[in-house]
């Protein structure tokens, strides 16, 4: 909607994508947070399933928090996207990993391998398993 009220407000009809610096900047937004939504859709559906759905919708309401600063950030000014950019990154990593732990736990339970069963017991004791 950002994009659109932009567009009104400087005057930038469809199909242009240059004009004004601050449509600019809410048209790049817009589209950087596209680009990463199946990322992020992934990764969260993923963790949520093999790891621990609690945890992941706690990554997820984060991440989609940052990605709001970022894009709110992104519109006033460019430097303004750089914290919640760098946050967003972590939280996309966090959730590679919880994803990444949820299926090795998943594909590799531990039936007598102790070296498994000492990889998996510190998740065990979260409530993970």
């Amino acid at each position: 909607m950002q994009v659109i009220y932009a567009r009104r407000k400087y005057k930038i009809s469809p199909p242009e994508t240059t004009g004004h610096p601050e449509f600019e900047r809410t048209f790049r937004a817009q589209a950087n947070c596209s680009e990463y939504f199946p990322i992020f859709i992934s990764l969260l559906w993923v963790a949520g399933i093999f790891f621990h759905q609690g945890v992941t919708a706690a990554c997820g309401l984060l991440y989609l928090y940052t990605r709001l600063r970022y894009f709110q950030g992104y519109a006033v000014a460019a430097q303004g996207r750089l914290g919640p950019l760098y946050a967003s990154a972590w939280l996309l990593w966090v959730l590679v990993g919880l994803a990444l732990a949820g299926l090795l736990g998943h594909f590799l339970r531990p039936s007598s391998s102790t070296w498994m069963a000492a990889l998996v017991w510190p998740l065990q004791l979260r409530g993970a398993w």
